[in-house]
């Protein structure tokens, strides 16, 4: 499938992304190549922190009215912060991408951070933090990838109530003048539009000051932690390893194995653990691919008793693909990414976030090589990487 795909970078460094679509949509995103993973352990949360900000009013525009120009002209309105990239984005009607692009080009070039809404919103995400705590199912997912890495990796993307405590206005506007310049950003748009004029409005909006973003270091690890807590009646478990970092071959191959093992009805541990043993509700798997790190989990949820041997099978049924993985199941499973990768790409949202991945990653283009670079994952670098030697396990059970 051939897609009408623009990529160009201007002089003053920034990024744009276009992918023409013959529908009356359009899905608007401005990103920043830079995230958790690039705060120290002091200021963790930081990124975050001003992502909540950018929605809090600018020199024309206060929050109401940010809501209002996107929404009343039938658009929606949202964000998101990772550790490699924090975005702004919305979807709305293409008649009105200039509503889109003045909004949240406003946005990411003049937030006021108004000390009183500084205030308010810091209390927000105190809120914040304390729902991932409470919530059995998010805090093993935070709790895991602590398991796995050392430093600011092991630090919600929230940050903790020490550090948000200690980000006061001038931080937050050195942060931002630090990193949103740019070379560092990237404008994504999916759909109706002519590409032509949204060079033109990046040209003319944005000038040639550079940013900078700080790589911070962090070491792997791998721990093994039960928690015990009061008033849940089910176990919450994730079992996790590294992935090597050997460039993106690997990280194909480590989607296929993820895919086989716990990803959807027809995954080996979902047929184990629930269809065979009615051991659990959810068994759920997933790739956690990333330029700067990644690795592989599975989570599932279970009675307190069955966590061991839940963690038993994982582990068998991870020795049976590295020794008796066949070409004909391997075909079976690349026929089942490539069939998602494709339903993906259908919402134009979805795509605007892959692409938006892919270009943190490296190039933009790559994701359209998925199919192929899927194709040519081969039989033994699934088995090889099945056959792990360390791994990270976290439950949180109840007391």
């Amino acid at each position: 499938m051939k897609h009408n795909f623009h990529r160009k970078i201007l002089k003053n460094g920034m990024t744009l992304l276009f992918e023409k679509r013959n529908i009356p949509v359009v899905s608007v995103a401005f990103a920043v190549k830079a995230g958790g993973i690039h705060e120290t352990e002091a200021e963790k949360g930081i990124s975050h922190f001003i992502e909540h900000m950018f929605y809090k009013g600018t020199p024309t525009r206060n929050t109401k009215q940010i809501a209002e120009e996107i929404e009343w002209n039938g658009g929606e309105l949202n964000g998101f912060t990772s550790e490699e990239v924090v975005a702004y984005w919305c979807k709305m009607p293409s008649k009105h991408l200039d509503v889109a692009l003045e909004v949240l080009g406003d946005m990411v070039k003049n937030p006021l951070f108004d000390e009183k809404e500084l205030e308010k919103e810091r209390k927000v995400i105190f809120e914040e933090i304390k729902m991932y705590k409470d919530s059995p199912r998010m805090h093993v997912f935070d709790e895991i990838q602590k398991s796995l890495y050392t430093g600011t990796m092991g630090i919600n993307l929230a940050g903790t109530f020490e550090t948000m405590n200690s980000v006061d206005r001038k931080k937050m506007f050195e942060k931002f003048e630090e990193i949103y310049q740019p070379n560092n950003m990237i404008l994504c748009v999916i759909g109706d539009a002519d590409f032509e004029k949204i060079v033109k409005f990046a040209e003319t909006n944005f000038g040639d000051k550079k940013g900078k973003i700080q790589n911070q270091k962090f070491d792997l690890r791998n721990e093994i932690k039960i928690e015990k807590r009061k008033d849940i009646d089910q176990a919450n478990l994730v079992f996790a390893y590294h992935v090597p970092l050997a460039g993106e071959k690997g990280c194909y191959a480590a989607q296929v194995l993820s895919c086989l093992m716990a990803e959807g009805m027809s995954s080996r541990l979902f047929e184990e653990i629930r269809e065979k043993r009615n051991l659990a509700y959810a068994v759920k798997g997933d790739s956690n691919i990333n330029k700067g790190f990644a690795y592989n989990l599975i989570y599932v949820g279970t009675m307190k008793e069955n966590v061991e041997k839940v963690k038993e099978l994982i582990l068998k049924e991870f020795k049976e693909v590295a020794k008796e993985l066949t070409e004909s199941e391997l075909n079976k499973i690349k026929e089942k990414l490539i069939g998602n990768y494709h339903i993906s790409m259908e919402d134009s949202q979805t795509q605007m976030i892959n692409l938006l991945v892919s270009e943190i990653h490296g190039n933009a283009e790559e994701f359209y090589e998925f199919e192929k670079n899927i194709s040519e994952v081969k039989l033994k670098d699934v088995k090889d990487l099945a056959n792990i030697k360390d791994y990270s396990f976290f439950a949180l059970v109840p007391e």
